[in-house]
Formats: C-alpha cells, sequence, structure tokens
C-alpha cells in the first residue's frame, strides 16, 4: 500500500471514530467551572451544552450539583429552546468551595414526558477557595451602593470570608 493509500485509510478511520463519538448523543459539554463575583460574595456552578442536533419540543435540561457545604444536591433546570445552539446551567448559590476538589454534576436531558434522553455526569474543580469572597456583599441595590455592614462609618472595613464551612 503506497503512503498516499495509507494517510487516506488512516484519515477515514479517524473521521468515522469521531462520528461514532457523538452518535446518539444530542449534546455535549462544552464548559464547566465556577463563578465567584466578588461584588454580591456569590458562588455558582455554570455550565454550557453544545447542541449536536435538534431536540425534541419541550425537552429540558436537568443538573444536580454537589453541594459543597454538604447535604442535599443542588438542582437546576433550564428549558431548552429550538433556537438556541447552546444551553447554560447555573445552579443556585453556593458556599464552601475548595480549591483542587473535584465536585460531581449529572446533567439529564429529558422528554417533556421526564424521559431521559441523555446523562452525562461530570465533575468541576475550581482553581481558587471560596475564601477569596467576602462573607457579606461589598454593595447593595441597583446603584452599587458601599455596603454599610462592610465598610463601616470610621472607615473600617469587614472583608472576612464565611466562616461556616466544613474544614
Amino acid at each position: 500500500m503506497t503512503r498516499k493509500a495509507l494517510a487516506a485509510s488512516l484519515a477515514i478511520l479517524l473521521l468515522a471514530s469521531c462520528q461514532r463519538e457523538t452518535e446518539g448523543k444530542l449534546v455535549e459539554l462544552s464548559g464547566r467551572l465556577f463563578v465567584f463575583n466578588y461584588r454580591v460574595a456569590t458562588a455558582n456552578y455554570l455550565v454550557t451544552l453544545k447542541k449536536l442536533r435538534s431536540l425534541p419540543e419541550g425537552s429540558i435540561a436537568s443538573a444536580e450539583f454537589e453541594n459543597p457545604k454538604g447535604g442535599d444536591v443542588l438542582t437546576a433546570r433550564e428549558k431548552i429552546f429550538a433556537v438556541d445552539e447552546k444551553i447554560v446551567i447555573q445552579s443556585p448559590h453556593v458556599q464552601c468551595v475548595r480549591k483542587d476538589h473535584p465536585y460531581t454534576v449529572t446533567i439529564r436531558i429529558l422528554s417533556v414526558s421526564g424521559d431521559v434522553l441523555q446523562e452525562i455526569v461530570t465533575s468541576i474543580t475550581s482553581d481558587v477557595d471560596q475564601s477569596v469572597l467576602p462573607a457579606k456583599p461589598l454593595v447593595v441595590g441597583p446603584g452599587y451602593t458601599p455596603n454599610p455592614e462592610v465598610f463601616h462609618a470610621d472607615g473600617s472595613r469587614d472583608m472576612s470570608a464565611d466562616s461556616d464551612c466544613p474544614k
């Protein structure tokens, strides 16, 4: 077999294996991270999915996020619209995120009747500890007014982190 024929055969095999990886999948994971908003002292999981093909009308993306503070999993649901190319799922606010600790996330694509069409299990690991966030929001109100519980009238500041986290 010539080099050209061998290279062409190899290329065909590689393309076929890529197609098999996405065969049967409706979506694929395209992003996952923790979002820390220091202004309002919150943290959330954020997951993005890329649609690989059209989904049945009325489909829903449901996610279960490991609770970094312990206890029950946190859940979020997003309706999937036909015009959307990507699906974004954000968790409720979380507390006690630890650096370099993998947190489990389970994402399910559900039909309108609740049947599981696809399931993705992954993990998200933060590269910073949530102790970088203050315990209280730095600002309040729509005008980003400095929070008087953080920025005191005497000029002092309370930038302490949330201390209710298990060690």
